[in-house]
């Protein structure tokens, strides 16, 4: 089965590809090798992929509709696995236009060249983020949740791609799957996610930005957990849906410093700061959905999944 893959050089795609090749799927790998960090994490990152059977890659922007237009042609993918886009919330603020430029546009690209190359099955990455900010009471997340209120230009972007991606479902029969991620962590985590940066910072003894009082809640979700989610979706399409994938046992922030801290054998040096208005109190991933669509359930607990990732950055994550 070929797959399209874009985001493929990144944190979660570089994961996956080789997931997939390990099962006997072709990938047509696509990624634009951005700097939004540095560029050799994503050339490390296809190190091992781009050595197997069945992998090509293509330096592309998923905003360029004639050049995915010319890999459609070339490749003719069964199916797309789309995870590429702009991330970061505060990052979001100060580039609005970028993040409507790549997750919008370049995810309306995607979709009219499956509608034209009739390529039956698009699974895309979503954000928890959609959900806004939640009280306690509100939770845990169910997607049949209102969704109407984001609170950041990131999370308008990804709620605008999922109302897209309706469209052509009900007027071209695109069947479509929609995951909302939530707080994905791991071997090669991105830097500027708060696992890497709260553990880079115990470890080179430099202080924590903490927004708030470390008593704010995130639905940690191993990576190995979410691409077992991806391919299962990928697996069962399914006329249109969106689907939480989470682990569904949030976790504080202070949680995640002691695990930093107890790796490290070093003592953190926060920095308390107010909490801004683009970070909700909590993350909670319900995921009943998943088991019953999806047969999905998460496996990896976030004691287990953060030792994975230590070992990870401790033998290269720390640059």
């Amino acid at each position: 089965m070929k797959i399209l893959l874009t985001g493929a050089a990144g944190f979660i795609g570089s994961n996956l590809a080789e997931s997939l090749l390990v099962r006997g799927d072709e990938v047509c790998a696509i990624d634009n090798f951005n700097d939004f960090y540095n560029p050799l994490r994503k050339e490390r990152n296809i190190q091992t992929a781009s050595g197997m059977p069945g992998y090509t890659l293509y330096r592309t922007d998923i905003r360029d509709f004639e050049a995915l237009k010319a890999i459609f042609e070339k490749e003719k993918p069964a199916k797309i696995c789309h995870l590429a886009g702009m991330a970061n919330v505060r990052y979001s603020l100060k580039h609005p236009l970028l993040f409507e430029e790549v997750n919008v546009k370049g995810t309306l690209n995607l979709m009219e060249l499956s509608r034209m190359y009739e390529v039956p099955q698009f699974v895309f990455a979503s954000s928890s983020s959609v959900y806004g900010g939640r009280p306690d009471n509100g939770v845990p997340f169910n997607e049949d949740d209102r969704v109407d209120a984001p609170i950041s230009s990131y999370a308008a972007t990804k709620r605008s791609a999922e109302l897209l991606a309706y469209t052509y479902s009900h007027l071209y029969g695109l069947k479509v799957t929609a995951l909302r991620f939530f707080t994905v962590y791991g071997p090669r985590n991105r830097p500027d996610m708060a696992v890497s940066l709260f553990t880079r910072a115990i470890d080179r003894g430099e202080p924590i930005k903490l927004f708030g009082d470390g008593s704010a809640r995130r639905d940690w979700t191993f990576v190995a957990d979410t691409m077992r989610g991806i391919m299962a979706a990928l697996d069962h399409p399914l006329d249109y849906e969106i689907i939480n994938l989470g682990n569904g046992h949030p976790q504080t922030e202070m949680d995640l410093i002691r695990a930093a801290e107890a790796a490290l054998d070093k003592k953190a040096n926060i920095h308390y700061l107010e909490r801004p208005a683009t970070e909700p109190a909590i993350t909670f991933a319900d995921t009943s959905k998943a088991r019953r669509l999806l047969q999905f359930e998460p496996q990896i607990p976030f004691s287990q999944g953060y030792r994975e990732f230590f070992e990870w950055y401790a033998r290269e994550g720390r640059e």
